[in-house]
């Protein structure tokens, strides 16, 4: 997308989240649903279509673009950046690195129009560890049989079409090639969708367990056409889905830190503002600089994705420095809101329960620092061979 469309796409949606979303926000968490008018819109706008080629009904935007419409969108409630950011940072990345031409001719455009997706990696025994993996696929005649079960599907209970990982070798392979990735029709007989699960915040963004039992497909649902790439695809997909959590957490962290400025100014104690208290500007001040750093880490991020870099240590410096990050702003409003920032009737307690799971989503913070180490020793290895 040029320069000059995109800017104006980017008015128009702060404009959608400021005027739509955010009124909308106290139905959505009374009901724990996005209104099916609110997505039909968001359908219309072109969200779940943005990264995908304009060949195949998409706005065509590169990375940066992406990671800059996440972060105005995540400025709302977080439901609303997740309903999209599966489809685009995680199963459209995977078909468009990994997919045939006929599979792209055949899936993109439905995900351009708006179609609702999952991806299904994490197990209740493995998420990180693919060695872990129980889920099986077997080839059966010219296609294939899938068996498992899936933990913590985001979409899962709206999406029409799921990404699963399986294991087509029983036995670990090199380099992760034991695992292959197939696309799954979510109407599919032997599909089974559980029960939401109850979680500590995120009002209307549900996940649930995808149960496969013997479930048929046909040989073209491998994606690629190619045995024990998935684990490649899926991986290669994350960096765009840990650009997609680090710009949902800028995003958040500028709301929490609008809505802490604003109570400061209005809340008076010993006959003034409290903002003009040195230690209440002192959280201000440290929120706003850690959004700053966390801005920069993520614009060059994408920007070196975007140069055709390999982005694997970068993508996860940005998601663990912005995730964090937010979780100590969420923390500090609060704490500015004192003894009310502790009730539901404000938003700071609400902020704070949102952000938790980003410091979980895509790779927890500790296990992105293992990974982070474990290519620096690598690189440093190779350099001294």
């Amino acid at each position: 997308m040029d320069a000059e469309t995109f800017d104006q796409f980017i008015d128009q949606l702060r404009r959608y989240v400021r005027d739509r979303l955010i009124p909308a926000e106290k139905e959505i968490i009374e009901t724990d649903t996005i209104p099916p008018a609110i997505i039909d819109e968001m359908r219309e706008m072109g969200l779940f279509g943005i990264t995908i080629p304009e060949e195949y009904g998409g706005a065509g935007m590169n990375i940066a673009q992406y990671t800059r419409t996440i972060r105005e969108l995540a400025y709302a409630m977080p439901c609303f950046r997740s309903i999209i950011s599966i489809t685009i940072g995680m199963v459209t990345s995977a078909l468009k690195n990994g997919g045939t031409r006929e599979q792209r001719q055949e899936w993109l455009p439905k995900l351009a129009g708006g179609m609702i997706a999952s991806f299904g990696l994490t197990e209740p025994g493995s998420g990180s560890d693919s060695a872990g993996m129980q889920t099986m696929a077997v080839r059966s005649g010219n296609g294939w049989v899938l068996n498992g079960t899936k933990r913590y599907i985001t979409n899962a209970p709206q999406a029409e079409v799921a990404l699963i990982m399986a294991r087509t070798s029983r036995e670990p392979l090199p380099k992760n090639a034991h695992v292959s990735a197939f696309i799954v029709p979510m109407n599919t007989p032997g599909i089974t969708v559980g029960k939401s699960d109850k979680k500590m915040g995120q009002a209307a963004s549900h996940i649930a367990d995808v149960i496969v039992e013997d479930v048929h497909l046909p040989a073209d649902a491998l994606l690629g056409l190619e045995e024990g790439k998935g684990f490649i695809t899926a991986m290669k997909s994350l960096d765009n889905g840990r650009l997609s959590v680090a710009a949902a957490s800028v995003g958040y962290a500028q709301r929490a830190l609008d809505s802490a400025l604003r109570y400061a100014n209005e809340r008076k104690a010993f006959g003034e503002p409290i903002a003009n208290f040195q230690l209440i500007q002192q959280m201000l001040a440290e929120s706003d600089i850690e959004i700053y750093a966390s801005t920069t880490m993520l614009e060059d991020a994408a920007r070196r994705a975007d140069a055709g870099e390999n982005v694997l240590r970068k993508a996860a410096a940005a998601k663990v420095f912005a995730s964090e990050a937010c979780g100590r702003i969420v923390d500090r409003v609060v704490q500015v809101y004192g003894g009310a920032g502790y009730l539901a009737e404000y938003e700071a307690e609400r902020f704070f329960r949102d952000a938790r799971v980003y410091r979980i989503y895509e790779g927890t913070t500790q296990i992105l620092q293992l990974q982070i180490a474990k290519h620096m020793l690598r690189e440093f290895n190779a350099g001294v061979a």
